[in-house]
């Protein structure tokens, strides 16, 4: 199969990749027809012994450190209102940036992470475990607890503070959680689903939401009971037992591409 045919269905998740690097439409679209004009003069150039998904991306991204690409054009129109997520991104450093898109917004494996930017799997985590902590300086914020088993409540918290946040309460019921929001409104909630006194951190979550908007992560060893369509919808759901590290990347991704995400207030 041609090298065309093969990068053809993916080229449209690249051009969203190459407009979260520089903040513009324009700018990104004109970066990837500068790697397909690249490709068209030197089709030895791309990594046939890679997945062409991985392959396009890593051209792409020798293409742009080889170039000045990293710096947007002020003179290109801006499509889009600045919000939230394009000021976080203006704030990371170029490799964690990369990584972090890469691993968030792609959905690439670590492996295939590392694999793409030519680095190593290990070099690779700590370019998104970077990105994560400059992401936290950026939206440090307060974060309520619902969590009724008092050890891994303390290891959350322990968690999220490191990152930078502070932690308004913990709640081991859902009448507890409640109360604790009407003191201090949250700016993201980390959530258990079976609560000490039987009660649901899954209703506690939903009577918090009929008030605020603000971004929920469930951390619960009963996945299953989110996965009913029912709000709030899973977006960042992780899975006891846990890691401490994928609790801290979806800590840093839910505000991260959260709009309300901001500096924590005085």
């Amino acid at each position: 199969m041609s090298i065309a045919k093969e990068i053809a269905p993916h080229l449209p998740y690249l051009r969203r990749f190459a407009r979260a690097l520089t903040g513009t439409q324009t700018g990104g679209d004109a970066y990837v027809v500068a790697m397909l004009e690249a490709l068209v003069l030197d089709p030895a150039s791309f990594p046939r012994d890679l997945n062409p998904r991985i392959g396009l991306y890593r051209t792409f991204l020798k293409l742009w450190s080889s170039v000045g690409l990293n710096t947007a054009d002020p003179t290109a129109p801006v499509t889009l209102n600045p919000n939230a997520v394009e000021r976080n991104l203006e704030a990371l450093t170029p490799r964690p940036r990369q990584a972090f898109l890469l691993r968030t917004v792609e959905g690439f494996s670590i492996d295939e992470v590392g694999a793409i930017m030519g680095v190593s799997s290990a070099d690779a985590a700590a370019l998104v475990q970077t990105a994560g902590q400059e992401i936290a300086e950026q939206v440090a914020t307060d974060v309520l607890i619902i969590e009724d088993e008092p050890i891994i409540a303390l290891d959350i918290e322990t968690m999220v503070e490191e990152l930078g946040h502070t932690v308004t309460g913990v709640a081991r019921t859902q009448r507890e959680a409640i109360a604790l929001v009407a003191k201090k409104r949250p700016g993201l909630v980390l959530a258990d689903i079976q609560l000490a006194d039987g009660s649901s951190g899954l209703d506690a979550v939903n009577e918090i939401l009929s008030t605020i908007d603000v971004p929920v992560i469930f951390i619960t060893a009963y996945p299953e009971r989110l996965l009913t369509g029912d709000r709030p919808e899973p977006a960042f759901l992780i899975t006891k037992p846990f890691q401490p590290e994928a609790v801290k990347a979806a800590i840093s991704q839910a505000l991260f591409f959260d709009r309300r995400a901001g500096r924590k207030a005085a």
